[in-house]
């Protein structure tokens, strides 16, 4: 019997030399098995070949995970992407109707930085492609010069919204440190959407989605990375694995009395 929900984690497609590849950092891996006390599973970038049905079949939850590259522009309207711009239309292809399914079908999802953004596209909101270039916003990106403890250390505070889903899990605190890996951000948010936290320059850093049946959050910053030394980190990852056992356990009822 199983002990253990499953949960999905998007891969990213990329080219391991003149190979096609699927990759996830493992430290998502990590988190979802030490942190949300479950098993993992990486799906494949694989688009139309690897219906959002039949994944939902097997799996407790997903995890959508951060990436070097953006949504494409077109997935939401918007201008094309400045030279040099990494997209993954396969996983693309593959992401955007598998969160909005498993949202539509009561299964836990935790978006994390890209996946963040592709939950914000996928309730019909838009996309600032470079958020250091827009008036009024700070320069959220990383310095890829800095050691890895400097790049996902504490960066800015998070104002979170008062009563939202991430105050609580924050234990009612007002604010949080967070760490800041991004290029791209929230323009306009999606329909159905509610924001639990922003940045000091007001960008949207958190969002839920409202009448949920399930747990459904996005986050831009990486709680994953060396979750168990941050509270709010491992809150948001102990109740991401506490919905994930709940829909498991509704699974083996629901299988027992078909």
């Amino acid at each position: 019997m199983q002990t253990k929900p499953l949960v999905g984690i998007s891969a990213d497609r990329t080219m391991r030399g003149a190979h096609p590849s699927h990759v996830v950092g493992e430290k998502y891996i990590t988190a979802v098995v030490d942190g949300a006390h479950a098993l993992a599973m990486l799906l494949p970038a694989l688009g139309e070949q690897q219906s959002p049905e039949d994944v939902l079949a097997h799996v407790d939850g997903l995890l959508f995970t951060g990436s070097y590259s953006n949504v494409e522009p077109r997935r939401y309207g918007g201008h094309a992407s400045a030279p040099g711009t990494l997209h993954d239309p396969a996983r693309d292809a593959t992401t955007l109707p598998l969160m909005r399914a498993a949202i539509d079908a009561g299964i836990p999802v935790l978006a994390i930085c890209r996946g963040f953004q592709e939950m914000n596209v996928v309730f019909g909101g838009t996309l600032h492609q470079s958020v250091h270039t827009v008036g009024g916003y700070d320069d959220h990106r990383e310095n890829k010069e800095d050691d890895l403890d400097v790049q996902y250390g504490p960066s800015h505070a998070l104002r979170l919204v008062q009563g939202g889903l991430l105050q609580k899990l924050a234990g009612g605190a007002s604010e949080a440190r967070v760490n800041s890996l991004h290029g791209q951000g929230v323009e306009r948010l999606g329909n159905g959407l509610t924001v639990e936290a922003h940045a000091p320059d007001g960008l949207i850093e958190a969002i839920s989605v409202a009448n949920a049946r399930a747990f459904a959050l996005g986050v831009q910053w990486h709680p994953e990375w060396k979750h168990a030394n941050d509270a709010l980190s491992t809150a948001i990852f102990r109740a991401f694995g506490a919905a994930c056992r709940m829909r498991m356990k509704m699974g083996s009822t629901a299988s027992v009395h078909a």
